[in-house]
């Protein structure tokens, strides 16, 4: 290709094909030729010397030129060239003017093999990044959609797609578990990710996302294609189980049903596109109470304690639906959770009933012992309301003596008993938390309070690495089954009412200041 006596006219054939075949222009292609071939020029006529080669996009003809600048007094000859020198060289150099830049054409030379392997090299890698290029431009704004391709070859477990032309890759964590697939298959998947890579894959795609199951019933199901019906949440178990939240827009649709199809023809079509997986419908409510009650179907939920400002959700239903809620593994519950974004805490009658007589009594021990109070005050102080010392501290003489039995001289007592108690603890925290040895990197970390960082210092939670190295579970509390029974994991600031999503912001900070390097 690169041989004087081959035919000119060559090159630009040869241009045009790799353009063709590559999808990218052939301005690029000539260009990656005319550096190739001033790579190879280098190493014939010296690497101090700046090449320039230029190929006639008509008739093929190839010019090499060394690059000069136009100086008074030259003191490099490689680079540099008095005026007087350029005009005799050429007489169109005579408008130039100092400063200005001269192409000093150079005789052609036939390439040896090793000139001839770095320009192979140059315009492989040029041609290379030109495509890499293109396909980054082709597939950025198809992010967020459905691509389909056929397989090409798997390595190490990941999954290569050719899209036409252009390869993506499903990696394994974004495949479905147990899932078959071969070389010459067709395969379906969710554009997770397209970005410019080094080396390697650039378009990312995904079939265990939640993402991949929505973009799937928006092709199967039309009233959501049209806006009629919105998918407000998913969560999957990839392979095995996922849930769908749909609202209608239109009032007058059923959007559960709209999704099932006729005798389920909509939502058979997904579930084997998902190999199997069992997807739950879930018809979407303003009160959250509801969407958890149609959620963690099969379950007949008997009442749900809702917390707005904790995002949590106490689920109460009976012992035989305990098991139906909680799914086999967790799965119903964690698939619910994910669903709504709320924490959710599943008991029975009973246990609510029990927590509720524990959490009264300890309330009202509380008062007592630390305000000096009779149990009929304290039980009357927790009934309407008043839980905490600091409720108390933080009240007005008014709205304690609306309580029957409280006059104004008891309101104004207890406020400043509760004010007190509360100067004392935060001195007494103060210096408990200065023994324990806390790092100041946790005691000034935002969110933790006093009396949090005192609990954690009893659990030898010292650093903020310790604190990065934790799960929110591990703070907010968690149930686990042991043998086909409820177990209860209490977290070490459960007592703070932590919810899990407050839990999670909390470690991640910590994470980033601890993993910032």
């Amino acid at each position: 290709m690169l041989n004087r006596r081959a035919d000119k006219l060559e090159l630009l054939r040869i241009a045009e094909a790799v353009a063709l075949e590559k999808s990218i222009d052939k301005e690029l292609i000539i260009d990656s030729m005319e550096s190739g071939i001033a790579k190879a020029a280098k190493s014939k006529f010296g690497s101090e010397n700046e090449i320039k080669v230029q190929i006639n996009r008509d008739n093929g003809d190839i010019g090499i030129y060394r690059k000069l600048i136009i100086v008074e007094k030259p003191s490099n000859m490689n680079l540099e060239i008095a005026l007087n020198d350029a005009i005799n060289l050429n007489e169109n150099n005579k408008n130039k003017k100092i400063g200005d830049e001269i192409l000093q054409p150079l005789p052609s030379f036939d390439f040896g093999r090793i000139a001839a392997q770095t320009a192979k090299q140059v315009i492989t890698y040029s041609v290379r990044e030109a495509e890499r290029e293109r396909q980054y431009n082709d597939f950025k704004d198809k992010v967020d959609t459905i691509l389909s391709g056929i397989v090409k070859r798997l390595e190490f477990g990941n999954v290569i797609v050719d899209l036409g032309g252009t390869e993506a890759i499903i990696q394994k964590n974004e495949m479905i578990p147990r899932e078959n697939i071969k070389a010459g298959d067709r395969i379906k998947a969710y554009c997770l990710d397209v970005r410019r890579e080094p080396r390697g894959q650039q378009i990312f795609l995904s079939r265990a996302h939640p993402k991949f199951m929505e973009k799937l019933f928006i092709q199967e199901v039309p009233e959501i294609y049209d806006g009629l019906i919105e998918i407000k949440s998913s969560s999957r178990d990839p392979g095995s189980r996922a849930k769908i939240c749909v609202k209608a827009i239109d009032t007058s649709l059923d959007p559960v049903g709209a999704c099932v199809g006729m005798r389920g023809s909509r939502v058979q079509a997904v579930v084997n596109e998902l190999q199997g997986e069992k997807i739950d419908i879930v018809n979407w409510s303003e009160d959250p109470a509801i969407v958890v009650s149609n959620a963690l179907s099969p379950a007949e939920v008997q009442r749900v304690n809702v917390d707005m400002q904790a995002k949590k959700l106490d689920v109460i239903l009976t012992e035989e639906n305990l098991s139906k809620a909680i799914g086999r593994r967790g799965q119903n519950v964690r698939l619910a959770t994910k669903l709504l974004n709320f924490e959710i805490n599943i008991m029975t009658d009973q246990e609510d009933s029990e927590r509720r007589q524990i959490d009264f009594k300890e309330k009202t021990e509380n008062l007592i012992k630390n305000l000096e109070l009779d149990e009929t005050l304290g039980q009357l102080l927790v009934a309407e309301g008043f839980s905490s010392i600091d409720e108390i501290k933080d009240t007005s003489i008014e709205k304690l003596s609306k309580i029957e039995g409280i006059e104004n001289e008891i309101a104004g007592e207890l406020i400043d008993r509760a004010k007190e108690y509360h100067q004392k603890d935060q001195e007494e925290i103060s210096k408990k938390i200065k023994d324990l040895g806390l790092d100041n990197e946790l005691i000034n970390h935002k969110g933790l309070t006093p009396g949090m960082l005192v609990t954690l210092g009893e659990q030898k939670i010292l650093t903020l690495a310790d604190f990065a190295d934790l799960a929110s579970d591990e703070l907010t509390g968690s149930y686990d089954i042991v043998k086909g029974e409820k177990i209860k994991i209490k977290g070490y600031l459960e007592d703070f009412a932590l919810s899990k999503n407050e839990a999670d912001e909390l470690i991640m900070s910590a994470r980033n200041i601890v993993y910032k390097d």
